[in-house]
């Protein structure tokens, strides 16, 4: 399911690319003869665009061709989903910050380091995306409890509770679940988004959080 997403993904970014390439090249300098671009009947230039499989190439005028290039005009998904992360790395900002004192492994006390550092700077950047498209800090219609892999009061509480070794395996635990439930609400984003920023900042989630899974097993 994951890797069709993100051959959906690629597709989609590969063919906005092209569109806007081919767009591009109609306005750079003219090329020998043989190299100039087609030309309708009526003598305006075109842009050949490749077809679906099994369907031939059309072609375009370059207005068409700007028309042409998928919209990523954000949708309700978009939103909710950054909306959401937010609260859900804040979460784990809130678990890692009891590392320092509480955990007796240096390497738990390394990885709450690590998603410290690379989750702050994700809720800063989809803060900034919010703002930038009018979108409100939370998503007020959504039980954040309810969100994959997020830990209950009780859950927080004993982890607070805890020190040493018990600390360790308990951190470890929450956040591997915490992690997959960043994965799991990172591919709904590509499933149902619009967005190629929103896509960009799952794709970086989905990634990351997959390499700290499997560190996080192997401890």
């Amino acid at each position: 399911m994951l890797h069709r997403i993100r051959a959906a993904s690629v597709r989609r970014s590969a063919v906005t690319a092209a569109a806007v390439l081919a767009v591009l090249a109609l306005n750079a300098c003219e090329s020998p003869s043989e190299d100039k671009p087609q030309t309708r009947a009526s003598g305006g230039p075109v842009v050949v665009a490749p077809g679906k499989p099994g369907e031939p190439a059309r072609k375009l005028t370059p207005e068409e061709a700007v028309r042409a290039v998928p919209s990523d005009t954000p949708n309700s998904a978009d939103f909710t989903y950054t909306q959401m992360m937010i609260v859900h790395h804040g979460q784990a900002l809130e678990m890692t910050a009891l590392a320092p004192e509480r955990a007796s492994s240096s390497q738990v006390k390394k990885v709450a380091a690590r998603i410290s550092a690379a989750q702050q700077p994700e809720i800063g950047a989809m803060e900034g995306w919010l703002e930038t498209h009018g979108g409100a800090r939370t998503h007020s219609g959504h039980d954040h409890g309810s969100m994959p892999g997020m830990a209950t009061a009780a859950q927080l509480k004993q982890l607070r509770d805890s020190r040493g070794t018990a600390f360790d395996e308990l951190f470890l635990k929450l956040m591997i679940t915490h992690h997959q439930g960043a994965v799991t609400m990172a591919t709904d984003a590509l499933a149902q988004g619009n967005n190629l920023q929103v896509e960009e900042m799952a794709n970086d989630v989905i990634a990351q959080q997959t390499a700290e899974i499997n560190r996080m097993r192997s401890m």
